[in-house]
């Protein structure tokens, strides 16, 4: 009798254990999905935060948020219902918080470590100041497709700095909806200058930011960045990544095509 007593016990424990680890309810978005599709906002943010022009209102802002919501198969509904159920259970929320900062951390590791705040400052006439590692593959599966960067040098850059994001590219093709996009900021105190490009074929590619011949540059930023929501399968390749800083006037010999980006200044 003692025995028979003891396993219905331990039947029931097992059972309240398993229910315990069932907690979020149908219509909700359970654990796991939660803390990927949370994982994507907080890098999407990040990118909102990096990019005013590129996302200048919340219709910019709602499309890259509804580009999470196509990849993980959920609506605007399921996932503000689900906001709503872990924030009346936040010591789930905690829990599923905590796994998303895991998941980036590892993500930024996989990348390589970004530069310190406090980045030496050579004299040479170029210097690469790439922050990350040299190769990265985007495709629809990626939990953020691409990667973001910000180079603080310990002293600000010469006045007139310029700025070559080059790379070399393969998988692009015409079926696909997106391209990877670029976006390259300098900080020179009153005035962010900004350029943004598209990678259209494969080969060598460069992105080339020039900035104000009279203003130091405090900071390089920006990512480079393709939407997942393609309709096609791809992978795109990117290695030799590098991000050539120039002294003044060095750039004066480079192939006109190579600046045809557009470049726009806000003071």
């Amino acid at each position: 009798m003692r025995n028979s007593l003891h396993r219905y016990s331990v039947v029931l424990l097992l059972g309240a254990l398993l229910a315990g680890c069932s907690k979020v309810p149908d219509g909700i978005l359970s654990e796991k999905k939660m803390q990927a599709v949370q994982t994507d906002m907080q890098l999407a943010e990040a990118m909102i935060s990096l990019d005013n022009k590129g996302f200048p209102d919340n219709a910019h802002k709602e499309a890259l948020y509804q580009s999470i919501f196509r990849k993980y198969k959920i609506t605007q509904a399921e996932y503000d219902s689900s906001l709503v159920w872990y924030g009346r259970n936040l010591d789930i929320y905690m829990k599923v918080y905590d796994r998303v900062l895991a998941d980036l951390n590892n993500r930024q590791k996989a990348l390589g470590d970004v530069q310190a705040s406090a980045v030496p400052v050579s004299k040479q006439d170029s210097v690469d100041i790439w922050p990350r590692r040299t190769s990265l593959r985007l495709e629809p599966d990626a939990l953020f497709n691409g990667v973001t960067f910000d180079v603080r040098p310990e002293t600000n850059y010469s006045s007139g700095s310029s700025f070559v994001l080059g790379m070399n590219v393969w998988g692009i093709n015409e079926t696909m909806t997106y391209k990877p996009e670029i976006h390259i900021s300098a900080d020179q105190g009153d005035t962010i200058v900004t350029v943004n490009d598209k990678v259209l074929r494969d080969g060598p590619h460069e992105t080339v930011l020039k900035t104000i011949p009279t203003k130091q540059v405090k900071r390089v930023y920006g990512y480079i960045f393709m939407n997942n929501a393609d309709s096609s399968y791809y992978k795109v390749y990117l290695d030799s990544l590098n991000l050539m800083k120039y002294n003044y006037g060095r750039l004066t010999d480079m192939a006109k095509d190579s600046l045809a980006a557009q470049v726009s200044a806000t003071k």
